[in-house]
């Protein structure tokens, strides 16, 4: 490993536009390698959004720079300061032009080491096939598959409108109604809290994590994020008239800037209300509703736990085809790190100290 790779350690709340966009730029590169059908990404968004960071949580930037000071690697370490305090979720990638020198295995280092110093026993990380580089290095470095993935993808001009049709009609006097928003109406903000943590029914596969609380701050939090990367979110609700109860809902989000990709976010239905046809009215509205106001649109990209047989099924009917496979794997953060010291990783800082935090 070349011992001139020094990696910079960022509050992601104070870190500089210049290391941000740095980062962002790396990113960019990173993802044009892997999918270089899609439109690329837009740095200048990116490194705004990296600054908007939820209540309840911190993120750690780490940027790798070679010994020209040329930004080489980028790594990003996330965690909750309220939940979950035994765990902490990573992203490392190198420039395309820089692998095999070591980059990633300085990145990791520096990230463990942060992670062993916030109390972190578990990490994980994600990685596609598309970027097969990614799971050989999780698997030299001992970590461990914990949830398979699959991520589907459907052309808009292949769907099917009479199923849509089929899909979307209800009787007149069924006990649901259909909500669309950009932003949560006050009115409907704790409810949706409470739909949203119905994905803590979604298969964990063997992640060691405990079920998520989501708060009206963090919702307000994502909505802002979201803004400030120039996308926009789209989501549907259906409440159960009733009681005013929020009981299903979905989610996809989408900027004109890229404007032929749409990404699906999480789809849920409370237990008690499934079987329903409230998954399938959902999904076949969303996909009315992004063809009608979401001009340029042309593909829509989800990712499902391979388990996840009711949604794979949704997906399936409507057209939704294979992608790539996606894996979060899963280490001990000790256990990592005694294999990189074995490697020879052991990170160089250019800053002895991490920025002050700012108060919460």
């Amino acid at each position: 490993m070349p011992s001139t790779v020094q990696i910079e350690r960022h509050d992601a709340r104070t870190a500089p536009l210049d290391v941000r966009l740095a980062g962002a730029h790396l990113r960019a590169a990173a993802y044009a390698v892997s999918f270089p059908e899609d439109p690329p990404m837009i740095p200048e968004a990116d490194a705004e959004d990296l600054r908007h960071v939820t209540p309840g949580e911190d993120v750690q930037l780490f940027l790798a720079r070679d010994e020209r000071g040329e930004p080489v690697g980028w790594a990003t370490l996330g965690y909750s300061t309220e939940q979950n305090l035994h765990i902490a979720f990573a992203d490392v990638l190198v420039h395309p032009d820089h692998t095999r020198r070591g980059v990633g295995r300085a990145l990791a280092a520096a990230v463990l080491d942060a992670a062993r110093a916030e109390g972190r026993r578990t990490i994980t990380v994600w990685t596609g096939s598309r970027r097969p580089a990614g799971e050989a290095f999780a698997r030299a470095l001992g970590a461990e598959p914990a949830l398979p993935m699959i991520s589907n993808e459907l052309r808009l001009d292949a769907l099917d409108a009479a199923l849509l049709a089929r899909w979307t009609a209800r009787p007149d006097s069924e006990p649901y109604r259909l909500h669309h928003f950009t932003r949560i109406p006050e009115a409907y903000l704790e409810r949706t809290a409470q739909v949203m943590m119905v994905m803590n029914t979604a298969p964990k596969g063997d992640l060691d994590m405990d079920d998520w609380t989501i708060t009206p701050e963090m919702i307000r939090a994502w909505e802002d994020s979201v803004a400030a990367a120039g996308e926009q979110r789209h989501l549907m609700a259906v409440e159960h008239l009733p009681t005013g109860e929020l009981v299903a809902y979905t989610e996809v989000f989408w900027s004109p800037q890229r404007a032929p990709l749409v990404y699906q976010g999480a789809t849920a239905v409370r237990p008690d209300h499934r079987g329903r046809g409230l998954g399938k009215w959902l999904k076949a509205s969303m996909l009315q509703h992004v063809r009608a106001h979401c001009p340029g649109a042309a593909r829509v990209r989800t990712g499902n736990a391979d388990v996840n047989a009711a949604m794979l099924g949704i997906n399936h009917a409507l057209g939704f085809a294979p992608f790539m496979t996606r894996t979060e794997w899963q280490g001990d953060v000790q256990a990592l790190t005694e294999r990189l010291h074995a490697l020879g990783a052991t990170p160089s800082h250019r800053q002895p100290e991490q920025p002050a935090r700012p108060a919460r």
